[in-house]
């Protein structure tokens, strides 16, 4: 049935935000370090599109030969030793690949200065222009806006919004890219927006405060009269046996004791 057009004039007022179409990148980096421009590389790439916030089941994933040895502490939070890795692509025969399905979406990832700089870094070696960095956007400075204060790593997130970590053994980029999808769509409103509701009605709904009601001084005066109430109670005996047990004959109890 189409829409009028009083309701479309309603749909596009504001109140609510139809879904748009706009398509974003989640993705996470692996890497042997913190020095982007030194010496450290990456060594996987997992990154999932979502579509209106949803995952659309489509997804980039390579792990990378870094060319060097992997450090134990590292190999102990990702699982990636240098012998698996010795082989795998390197990153400027991937480097096209990504940027195919990234195209001119935006990259949304949790710390995104420090996978920006891996990336770029990389890109450059390879001979590719770097993302500019507008192109980023950072869900733990979202975090930390929405929650100051509070812990706002990607697993405290997931904590806070009931997500699953079962699935995630060791530091996986894949495994945290579709975990970060699911935080990522609870920072921008929750389920609330997989309905289709904008932003203003997610902050309205979240400053709302549902009134208490409060007793009457009087209470209201009976809507049946005495006649009626007689006759119901004695069909409700009849039907209901003499043990007393059915609900009119509590409520009857109780009022009678006031």
């Amino acid at each position: 049935m189409p829409a009028n057009k009083s309701s479309l004039s309603w749909l596009n007022s504001g109140k609510i935000d139809p879904m748009t179409g706009i398509r974003e990148i989640v993705f996470d980096t692996e890497t042997t370090g913190f020095d982007a421009k030194g010496e450290d590389r990456i060594t996987e790439i997992g990154a999932i599109e979502i579509i209106d916030l949803v995952p659309t089941g489509e997804s980039f994933h390579t792990y990378l030969d870094p060319q060097r040895e992997v450090p134990a502490a590292v190999v102990e939070i990702t699982g990636l030793t240098t012998e698996f890795l010795k082989g795998k692509p390197l990153f400027k025969d991937q480097a096209k690949a990504f940027l195919d399905f990234v195209g001119d979406s935006q990259l949304v990832a949790h710390n995104a200065d420090f996978d920006r700089g891996f990336i770029n870094a990389e890109l450059a070696r390879a001979g590719f222009d770097p993302v500019p960095n507008g192109r980023f956007t950072d869900t733990l400075k979202i975090a930390r806006s929405k929650f100051p204060g509070s812990p706002a790593s990607l697993d405290a997130l997931c904590k806070r919004f009931n997500i699953s970590l079962t699935s995630r053994d060791k530091h996986g980029a894949l495994i945290d890219a579709e975990l970060l999808a699911e935080v990522y769509l609870d920072l921008r409103g929750g389920r609330i927006r997989k309905l289709g509701l904008g932003d203003d009605i997610v902050q309205d709904t979240a400053r709302l405060k549902i009134p208490t009601a409060k007793p009457r001084p009087t209470p209201l005066a009976p809507l049946s009269s005495e006649a009626e109430r007689t006759e119901h109670k004695a069909f409700m005996d009849k039907i209901g046996g003499d043990d007393e047990s059915t609900v009119w004959h509590r409520y009857w109890k109780k009022a009678a004791r006031g």
